[in-house]
């Protein structure tokens, strides 16, 4: 009997702990593949387009973890449809890890449609870059 009210109790904290955490519809991850690893401590700029005045209005900006990531990017309980940019100011990291390079930002400009969670990862060179739509 005891043994179930603790695992009940167990049961009901992890269900409100569960529903307590903020969930995001957007994330990104930065991996240097001449080096084979993150890139952390990269600035990154989230832009949304205002399409009646064709002008980009920034919505939030953060810097990449220990392991390249950003994961908190746009609020899952709001409406998120249009078209954003994310701006990766490489400048600074490439100069923190004495690298000569050819980009000081790269810009990505997508568009969401829906609800679904968005992912955009860029691998990293100093002389390159490509990217596509994670999951």
């Amino acid at each position: 009997m005891k043994k179930s009210i603790i695992l009940g109790l167990l049961m009901l904290f992890s269900t409100v702990m569960a529903a307590q955490s903020e969930k995001y519809q957007l994330s990104s991850h930065i991996l240097d593949v001449s080096k084979g690893v993150p890139a952390s401590g990269v600035t990154i700029k989230l832009e949304k387009l205002e399409e009646t005045t064709n002008t980009w209005i920034k919505v939030d900006e953060k810097v990449t973890d220990k392991n390249g990531r950003i994961t908190d990017f746009l609020k899952e309980n709001t409406s998120n449809l249009g078209i954003y940019k994310l701006t990766y100011f490489t400048k600074e990291y490439f100069k923190r890890n004495q690298t000569e390079s050819f980009y000081p930002f790269i810009e990505v400009v997508f568009q969401i449609t829906d609800n679904s969670h968005y992912h955009v990862p860029i691998t990293l060179s100093a002389f390159g870059y490509a990217t596509y739509r994670g999951n």
